[in-house]
C-alpha cells in the first residue's frame, strides 16, 4: 500500500528519529509512505477566528499537493494524507475542516491561491497512529522479533491528538490507542492521570520554568506509578519532556531523569529494524542502559555520525 505522507519541519530537523523509525515501521508493515513533493510548513498553529483565512493557506496548499500526487489510496472518494507530528496533524486537520464546512471559505482560499489548482476538499488527514490501528494490532504483534517484555512505558498524548474533540483520534478523556500499540510490541503499559495534560507547548521559549514544572508533574506521576520511560508522538512534547528535564533537576534535586521515546522507535526496536532506523543517539536522555538491562539491547550499538550545520 502506498499513501501520501506529510513530514513537516521537525521530522526533517530535530525529530529525525521520529521519521526514520516511522518510515521503517511502515515499510515492515507493508506500507510505503510517499513524501509529498514541494511541501511547505503546515503553519504550526491554526487560527481561532472564523474570518481569518490567511492562516489556513499554508495548510491547504499542502492538501493540494496530495491531489496532485493522485495516489490511488482512496477511501470514500477521498485521498488520504498521513502525518507523524501531532502539531502538523492538528493544524492540517483543522484547516481541512475549516474549508470543508464552508464552501465560501474554500472559494475564497482557492481564489487567493490563483496559481495553484483548486483544492476540492477531497483529502482526509490522518495520524500515523490511526493508520496503525487500521492495519491492526494483531498484524503488529506478528512483526515483533524482540518483544519489549518487562519494559514499563507510560503513554503520553498531550493536547494535539485529542483537542478539539472534532479532530480527536481517540476518546479525549480516556485515550487508549497509544497504549494499545505499546502492548502489541510487548511493553507493559503504565497509565498516567496526566497523560493528556499539556506539556507547555511554546511556553518553552520564554517561560522555561513553567514547562519545567509541567514536566516535573507529568513525569513524576508516571514514575510514581512505576513507569521507567515515556512514549509519545509529538516533537514539541518530546523536547519539553526530554530536554527540559535538565531544568527540572535544577529546580527539584530529587528528580530522577528517565528516557523519552517516540513510540515509533519502540516499534522499530521490537521489529528488529536496526539502529540506523531507531536512532537512539538522537534521544536527549540516553535510553541505552535501560534497554540493555531489559535485554532489548545486547550492548550499545554503533550509530551514524550526527549531521552538523555550518
Amino acid at each position: 500500500m502506498r499513501i501520501p505522507y506529510y513530514p513537516g519541519c521537525s521530522p526533517k530537523t530535530s525529530a529525525k528519529n521520529l521519521e526514520s523509525s516511522a518510515v521503517a515501521v511502515a515499510k515492515a508493515l507493508g506500507v510505503e509512505l510517499v513524501e509529498l513533493p514541494r511541501w511547505n510548513c503546515c503553519g504550526a498553529v491554526t487560527s481561532l477566528t472564523s474570518d481569518d483565512l490567511i492562516h489556513h493557506v499554508a495548510a491547504i496548499r499542502n492538501l493540494i499537493r496530495v491531489q496532485e500526487m493522485n495516489e490511488k489510496e482512496i477511501v470514500k472518494n477521498e485521498y488520504r494524507l498521513v502525518t507523524l507530528c501531532d502539531m502538523c496533524y492538528n493544524t492540517l486537520k483543522r484547516s481541512n475542516l475549516f474549508v470543508r464546512e464552508d464552501p465560501e471559505r474554500l472559494t475564497k482560499i482557492n481564489t487567493f491561491m490563483d496559481r495553484e489548482e483548486d483544492y476540492k476538499g477531497n483529502v482526509q488527514v490522518i495520524h500515523f497512529l490511526q493508520l496503525l490501528k487500521e492495519i491492526g494490532f494483531d498484524q503488529i504483534r506478528r512483526k515483533v522479533k524482540v518483544p519489549l517484555k518487562g519494559l514499563k512505558i507510560s503513554p503520553y498524548y498531550g493536547c494535539m491528538l485529542l483537542r478539539p474533540r472534532e479532530i480527536a483520534i481517540d476518546d479525549p478523556e480516556k485515550p487508549t490507542i497509544l497504549g494499545d500499540v505499546l502492548q502489541a510490541v510487548g511493553a507493559e503499559v503504565i497509565d498516567n492521570p496526566y497523560k493528556t495534560r499539556c506539556c507547555g507547548s511554546y511556553q518553552t521559549v520564554s517561560r522555561k520554568h513553567v514547562v519545567a514544572e509541567l514536566t516535573f508533574d507529568i513525569i513524576g506521576q508516571a514514575v510514581e506509578r512505576g513507569a521507567e520511560a515515556i512514549a509519545l508522538s509529538c516533537p514539541l512534547c518530546a523536547f519539553n519532556l526530554d530536554e527540559r528535564q535538565v531544568e527540572v533537576v535544577e529546580r527539584h534535586s530529587e528528580f530522577g531523569r528517565i528516557p523519552i521515546f517516540y513510540f515509533t522507535q519502540l516499534m522499530a526496536l521490537a521489529f528488529g529494524l536496526g539502529e540506523e532506523n531507531v536512532r537512539l543517539d538522537l534521544n536527549y536522555t540516553d535510553p541505552s542502559s535501560l534497554l540493555i538491562a531489559k535485554g532489548i539491547l545486547s550492548a550499545p550499538r554503533a550509530v551514524p555520525p550526527l549531521e552538523t550545520s555550518v
